[in-house]
């Protein structure tokens, strides 16, 4: 699902709902629902961006590792990890792609259960012309950021991914009525 709230609470009525729900942070609430928001703008770029060359962000996600390891190509179960992805959600893809034409699937010299994946020469002509547009997208969209203002993003998202293991915890201890 998306986050596409436009319409943001002001740190006014985060503060009154602070008086009903001592646990908010209120400058925390505030980024974090800003950050979801233009996390959710700079996804939806690049979905578009994506859908102009004909593909999908997992595919997308797929074809980037694939062409990072062009030489050797991955196995259906690195992809998976690699994308975060169950492995029957990456065969449903892989299975497209190779429709497709953008990758190829050969039999592992040592197990014949598992197939190695590479991009085929469409696949890697497909990222040849993507890739430098989908890097100067992201270019243009940090362009207003300092060498160090882009590393202190970076060390700050870091610290806040450091959160994510605590905030899933704190879902899964709540006991909805």
């Amino acid at each position: 699902m998306d986050f596409d709230l436009r319409d943001l609470p002001t740190r006014e009525a985060l503060q009154e709902f602070s008086i009903r729900i001592p646990e908010i942070d209120v400058r925390a609430t505030e980024a974090m629902l800003f950050f979801m928001r233009v996390s959710s703008s700079i996804f939806k770029v690049s979905f578009e961006g994506f859908e102009k060359f004909g593909i999908s962000h997992g595919k997308f996600s797929i074809l980037i590792l694939l062409y990072r390891n062009i030489q050797t190509g991955l196995l259906a179960t690195e992809l998976a990890e690699k994308v975060g992805v169950s492995k029957p959600t990456v065969t449903g893809l892989l299975d497209r792609m190779e429709r497709d034409g953008l990758i190829t699937r050969s039999n592992h010299p040592s197990d014949r259960r598992m197939s190695i994946i590479k991009l085929t020469d469409q696949g890697t002509e497909l990222m040849v012309k993507l890739l430098p547009v989908h890097f100067t997208s992201t270019s243009k969209l940090m362009s207003h950021l300092s060498t160090d203002e882009k590393e202190l993003l970076l060390a700050l998202l870091q610290k806040v991914e450091a959160g994510i293991p605590q905030a899933q915890e704190i879902y899964k201890a709540a006991k909805p009525e």
